[in-house]
């Protein structure tokens, strides 16, 4: 309960509390300044350290290969080990640079420029990637719904063009979100990055199509397949939450580890169930670029849009189809392995 004074004595006396209070407020605060500076000279330090180990096992690496040509059998062994030991400490710094302050790359500086992104405890990372697993699932469900409105309900371009840019939004929101967290640990990488910026292209193209004839040929079919992608995304998010669950739990996956629109290795368990609803979302996007191809041939085809969509959507399908073909293939590869082995 709350202490009222009244009187002028139990004023002055919550006066004298307060100047106490003051005191130590003033005390914590520099002790909070020092300790951060203590810190950031152990950052720069433990930075500098890792970067002078990176150099010298390069270095070492280069000799030891050398050394490698004139070894004898148990020589080889031991470099062997040695390369071992290399691969695994080159995991371990990936693993400390987690937790240090590293240059933003090329794109969190345009954006953002030089502020610092780097979460220091393990959980504002997860709570960071918790809220971002949440935002993609929200918003999956809302582009869903958007999409489903302008398919059966409302037949307005300026509603279309409201659709595309939350489109927009989302994906260019997505690329943002997605390189503060690979600043943190996080080990999605690769295609699967590279597919949020075109569809940040596609759907900035589509923001842009004029109202006419090719606009509305293409519309309908545009649509269901952001109805049926939102569904998939939908599905994909529940399953790959699952099994990181699992494999976390089990201490298989890292806690910084995404759900992504795509297969990946540690998805294999109920293979049978996602990767049917993956690959006919990959070919109706080529159906998609076909389409789209075959409109840029018509006579009154005027709109750079239409070669700009087809083309986009062309690359979603080849880099959607061949990644995740790759990664089946894989898996499957080191299954047989492991079955052999045994």
């Amino acid at each position: 309960m709350l202490f009222n004074p009244t009187t002028l004595t139990e004023c002055l006396q919550e006066w004298g509390e307060l100047e106490k209070d003051y005191q130590q407020i003033q005390e914590t605060h520099r002790l909070y300044r020092q300790k951060l500076e203590e810190v950031s000279k152990l950052q720069d330090s433990c930075s500098a350290s890792i970067a002078r180990q990176r150099k010298k096992l390069k270095e070492l690496s280069v000799s030891l290969e050398g050394c490698r040509q004139t070894a004898n059998p148990e020589e080889v062994g031991t470099i062997d080990g040695i390369v071992g030991f290399m691969k695994e400490r080159s995991n371990f710094f990936f693993e400390m640079e987690a937790f240090l302050p590293k240059k933003n790359g090329l794109y969190l500086s345009l954006v953002l420029g030089n502020v610092n992104v780097t979460l220091l405890n393990k959980h504002s990372k997860f709570a960071y990637k918790d809220e971002y697993e949440k935002f993609k699932l929200c918003l999956t469900v809302l582009l869903l719904l958007s999409a489903f409105t302008c398919r059966f309900m409302i037949s307005y371009r300026a509603v279309d063009a409201l659709f595309n840019f939350m489109l927009v939004w989302y994906y260019c929101t997505l690329t943002i979100r997605e390189s503060i967290l690979i600043s943190n640990g996080s080990r999605i990488k690769g295609w699967w990055v590279f597919h949020h910026y075109v569809s940040t292209f596609l759907s900035g193209v589509m923001l842009t199509w004029p109202e006419g004839k090719l606009y509305q040929m293409f519309r309908n079919q545009f649509l269901n397949y952001s109805l049926y992608q939102s569904f998939v995304q939908f599905l994909q998010y529940y399953y790959q939450s699952g099994c990181l669950y699992r494999l976390r739990a089990l201490g298989e996956r890292h806690n910084m580890d995404l759900t992504v629109e795509g297969f990946q290795s540690w998805m294999w368990r109920g293979l049978t169930f996602l990767l049917p609803f993956l690959f006919f979302g990959h070919f109706w996007q080529l159906y998609n670029g076909l389409t789209l191809f075959r409109m840029s041939q018509l006579p009154e085809c005027k709109e750079w849009q239409v070669l700009m969509c087809g083309s986009s959507f062309l690359v979603l399908f080849m880099g959607n189809f061949f990644t995740t073909l790759g990664v089946v293939y894989q898996k499957y590869k080191n299954n047989q392995g492991k079955a052999k082995s045994l």
